[in-house]
Order: structure tokens, then C-alpha cells, then sequence
């Protein structure tokens, strides 16, 4: 079946590169992205099209860290550093998840606002629960989310949440089995961080991914005490990625939340095993954890997406979190003179770049179902004259909310 969007097209295909198409045409095949164009071609004259006017027409966005079990406590804690505020918050909440009509309620809204905010591609931590992940899953599939969901391991140094190492293995065998029947979320193997997990679990789970050929997702990097820790539990490393090195967790589709302190050696280590760093601004600073060096890791070959890391970063919303990721860029600019992030940077990081993760395309790139988003900026305030595509664009990251997207795309499908 063929379908035909009009309005105002901008996607970035490449880091730094905003391509604009004003009153274009985004042709569809069965969902899948035909061609952008300035004029319909003839073949096409006659085909039903939708008119979104003078709207943005743009990728919609990829939040590749997030804890689904933490959206309870958005703006919660805020006031703590990293590892009290996982002993006094998330460990308590987390547990709640035993009860699946608490995780019912939770993850059926978490799920819509994901897509409703223009959110269609996530990677994301479930608690240890595997009935509650795979509601978790449910939710997220029957919204139109796409991606990658893990049951969290931890089997130490996890409080409330804690389960043995022996249950932690059994429960996440049974949830992969019980994954086959989902089509657009897929199970990803998650280790909470290395010091929720023993030295037994952690060989399981990287036996587990090169078995089940498997993806992984941890944290890495983000706080100093955090890595103080790492290294008194493992004397044998010298740097923090290292254990999960040993485990083999480090991999080309592993991925990294965080790496605020990340150094040029292990930098170097990430590029060379393809292992993706996630950036997670607004988390990173409420935490007091600091900010990432997200220019040094591009230039180093690293490749770099970003998430929302709810419930650290308090705003689910991906356009908040590409200009938190700015604004801290800038204050990495005031401390160390590295380059800010601009606008069509820090957007292809939050859109294109969490795509690619996914094997998707380059922008609106032919042959790729398309996840896209349309934007009405009738409610934002009246230029004093007409603005160009590239600045409404600018415009529309930084103010864009709820009421202002009017329709969602994800795998080819409208959601919204």
C-alpha cells in the first residue's frame, strides 16, 4: 500500500547535517520509506495523500536508557548523590514490581507517554521481575514502542531488589524463552552495574550472549565512587570497563549509560570494540555524577546515542533531554574548551544515531520503516518574521510538547 506525507521535511542523516525539504513529499511503501522528494512524482498523481501542512515532518526520537520501573519516581531524590539515592529510592520502588497490576498500570502509561512525546525506539532496564518484564514488553508493543527491553540482573549490594544467583539465572532463561512471541521488542541481557553482580553471574551472562548471540546494556563510568568500588571488587582491573571485559559483556552491540569519566584509555577501548556509549545528560547532573566528555568520545571513533536515564534525569521527554545534552556540552565547552553540541548535533545523537543502534536508516533513508513525528508550532509564540525551516526546526526542539505533536510514526505504522 502506498502513502504519501506533505509538510516540511528535516531529518539529519549524518552527525552535524540537517537536510530540509520545504512542502516536500515522503513516499511510503507498506510502511517502508520510498523516496523523499520536492514535487510528487507523476507515477504517483491520483494517491491518497496526508497533508500535514506546514508542520515539521521530522525522525522521531531514540532514548537508549531508561529504567521503566523508576518512572514512578520522576523528580524524586534529586537532592542525592548516586548510590544513596539507588539505597533510599530505587531499590524500595523497584521491588514493587512483584505486584504485575502495579506493573500494569505503570508500564501502560509509561508506554504511552513514551509514544505520545514522539519516543519510538528504546532501550530499557525492567526491574529483576521477569511477570513484570514481560508486561513491560506488552505495554511497550501494543503502544508501537520498538526495541530492546532487559530483566535486570543482580544478585549483591541490591537491597530490596536482590535476588540469589541461581534465581537470577532460572528467571532469565524463562523470560528469554517467553520472548519469542513478541515482534517489535526483543530481549536485551542487562547486568545492573558490576557491583550488583557477582563474579558468577557475570561468566553466566556472557556465556549467555555469545550463546543466544545476545546484545547487553550496564552502566559504566559515571560516578567516581562508583569507580572506587569497582576497583576494590575487582583489583584484577585497571579500568572499569575491564570487568565486563573479562566476562565477555564488551562487545560491538553492548551499551554503555553514561561514561562521565571515561578515559582516553578506556575511550580507546569502546571504539575499539564497537561498545556504544549512551549519554545521559540531565541524570548526570542531577546526580552530581558530572559531565560526560560526549566530543572527546566522538573523536575517538566512539559511537554515542542518548537517554533519558529516568528516573535520575527527571524529563522523559527526548527533545528535554537533547537540550540538556546541549547545555551541558556548553559547560564542557567552559571547562575544557571542546566544542558544544549544536542543535542538529545533539539531535542526530538523539534520533539517527539510536536508530542506526537499531539497524535503521540514516535519517529518512530508503528501504527503512519509518519512525517519524509531526510537529504543529501553532502554539508557540509569534516570530516577529518569517523564519526559516532550519530555525523553526531549532524552535521546535526546545519547545516542542505534547500538544504540539500530532502524529507519530513507528515501523511504518501511525501510533498517535
Amino acid at each position: 500500500m502506498t502513502t504519501i506525507l506533505h509538510g516540511n521535511i528535516l531529518h539529519a542523516p549524518a552527525f552535524g547535517q540537517l537536510e530540509t525539504v520545504p512542502s516536500g513529499y515522503l513516499i511510503l511503501e507498506d510502511g517502508v520509506i520510498e523516496g523523499v522528494c520536492e514535487a510528487l512524482p507523476a507515477r504517483y498523481e491520483g494517491c491518497p495523500v496526508t497533508d500535514y501542512g506546514e508542520s515539521l515532518v521530522m525522525p522521531s526520537f531514540a532514548d537508549l536508557h531508561l529504567h521503566a520501573p523508576q518512572y514512578p519516581m520522576l523528580g524524586m531524590g534529586m537532592d542525592l548523590p548516586l548510590l544513596d539515592w539507588l539505597d533510599t529510592y530505587t531499590f524500595r520502588t523497584e521491588a514493587r514490581f512483584e505486584d504485575l497490576d502495579y506493573a500494569r498500570r505503570v508500564y501502560r502509561a509509561l508506554a504511552r507517554d513514551l509514544i505520545t512525546s514522539g519516543t519510538t525506539r528504546v532501550a530499557m532496564f525492567s526491574s529483576r521481575h521477569t511477570d513484570a518484564t514481560l508486561v513491560l514488553m506488552e505495554e511497550l508493543e501494543n503502544a508501537g514502542v520498538t526495541g530492546y527491553v532487559g530483566k535486570v540482573n543482580m544478585d549483591r549490594n541490591a537491597g530490596l531488589s536482590q535476588e540469589t544467583t541461581e534465581e537470577s539465572l532460572s528467571e532469565t532463561l524463562r523470560w528469554l524463552d517467553a520472548c519469542a512471541r513478541f515482534r517489535l521488542v526483543r530481549p536485551i541481557l542487562t547486568p545492573r552495574f558490576t557491583p550488583a553482580c557477582t563474579d558468577d553471574l557475570m561468566a553466566a551472562l556472557g556465556k549467555l550472549a555469545s550463546d543466544r548471540d545476545l546484545p547487553v546494556q550496564s552502566h559504566l563510568s559515571e560516578n567516581t565512587g562508583e569507580i572506587a568500588w569497582v576497583r576494590e571488587l575487582h583489583p584484577d582491573c585497571g579500568r572499569y570497563w575491564q570487568s565486563y571485559g573479562k566476562y565477555g559483556l564488551w562487545k560491538d552491540r553492548t551499551l554503555m549509560a553514561h561514561c562521565v569519566h571515561s578515559d582516553p584509555r578506556e575511550q580507546e577501548a569502546m571504539a575499539a570494540s564497537g561498545v556504544w556509549a549512551v549519554h545521559c545528560a540531565a541524570s548526570n547532573v542531577n546526580l552530581c555524577s558530572g559531565t560526560a566528555p560526549v566530543r572527546e568520545l566522538l573523536n575517538r571513533g566512539v559511537h554515542v546515542a542518548l537517554g533519558s536515564d529516568i528516573a535520575g534525569g527527571d524529563q522523559l521527554a527526548m527533545n528535554k533531554v537533547v537540550v540538556m545534552s546541549i547545555r551541558a556540552s556548553k559547560v564542557k565547552q567552559m571547562e575544557t574548551g571542546a566544542p558544544f553540541l549544536t542543535v542538529p548535533e545533539a539531535y542526530y545523537l538523539g534520533s539517527t544515531a539510536g536508530q542506526r543502534y537499531f539497524n535503521g536508516g540514516a535519517g529518512f533513508q530508503p528501504g527503512h520503516k519509518l519512525h517519524a513525528m509531526v510537529v504543529d508550532e501553532s502554539a508557540f509564540p509569534e516570530p516577529t518574521r518569517p523564519l526559516a525551516l532550519p530555525e523553526r526546526f531549532e524552535r521546535a526542539i526546545y519547545l516542542m510538547e505534547k500538544r504540539d505533536i500530532r502524529a507519530v510514526y513507528s515501523e511504518g505504522v501511525k501510533r498517535v
